[in-house]
This record gives C-alpha cells, sequence and structure tokens, in this order.
C-alpha cells in the first residue's frame, strides 16, 4: 500500500481480523492493532515519497508475526531507546527491526497468543 498515514486504518483492520481468526482476546487484538500502528508511523517519518509500505503477515499456530518495511534514503533503524520503542515492546511481546541492502527498513513484531504482556 502507498507509503501514506490515510491508508494505516486498511492495515490495522486486517491485523485485528486475522488475530481474531486465531482466537486472540480482545486486549492482544487491540494490542496488535496499536503496535502495528506505531511501527508504521516510526517508518513513515523516514520513508521516501512516492514509497510504498509493505506488510508481511506470519500465522503460526502460537502467534502472529507482521513485518512492516519501507524504502528510506538512508536505511537508518529506528531508535531502540525511545518511548515509541517501548511501548511497541510492550504492546507486541517480540519486536525487532533490521535494513535491507537496498536501505529498506522493516519491523518485526511477534505476538504469542495467550501471553499476558504487561504495557
Amino acid at each position: 500500500m502507498p507509503a501514506d498515514s490515510a491508508y494505516l486504518s486498511v492495515l490495522r483492520t486486517a491485523t485485528a481480523g486475522l488475530a481474531a481468526r486465531l482466537d486472540f482476546t480482545l486486549d492482544e487484538i487491540e494490542d496488535l492493532r496499536i503496535g502495528v500502528d506505531e511501527a508504521c508511523a516510526m517508518l513513515l517519518a523516514q520513508a521516501l515519497p512516492g514509497t510504498e509500505l509493505t506488510t508481511e503477515f506470519e500465522l503460526t499456530p502460537e502467534g502472529m508475526r507482521i513485518c512492516v518495511s519501507v524504502l528510506t534514503a538512508d536505511g537508518r533503524l529506528p531508535a531502540r531507546d525511545t518511548f515509541a520503542w517501548t511501548v511497541l515492546s510492550a504492546l507486541a511481546g517480540e519486536v525487532d527491526a533490521g535494513v535491507g541492502a537496498d536501505d529498506r527498513v522493516h519491523i518485526v513484531l511477534y505476538k504469542r497468543r495467550g501471553t499476558l504482556e504487561s504495557a
């Protein structure tokens, strides 16, 4: 989808729908919706104009892995010592970030079903 915040509602809805199919609790679904939104906000801040935000979902028996990525000018990783990263980690459970050879930055969220996460 276009790397534009106007399209994030579609991604939040898709995330919630997939999480519901995996029998996540309502609180876990909301955590994932907010987590995806936060990860995308971090990436959109450095996205090249006109580029696309790519999202991949991996559904496992234990949970869901979501990878969002965007093409950037300099391949700068999101700072892990920020409030936003702390919130993201609390919401998703496991969070990581990386950079591809083409300066495409990605953030990966992994949420296990039924795991109590404290924010």
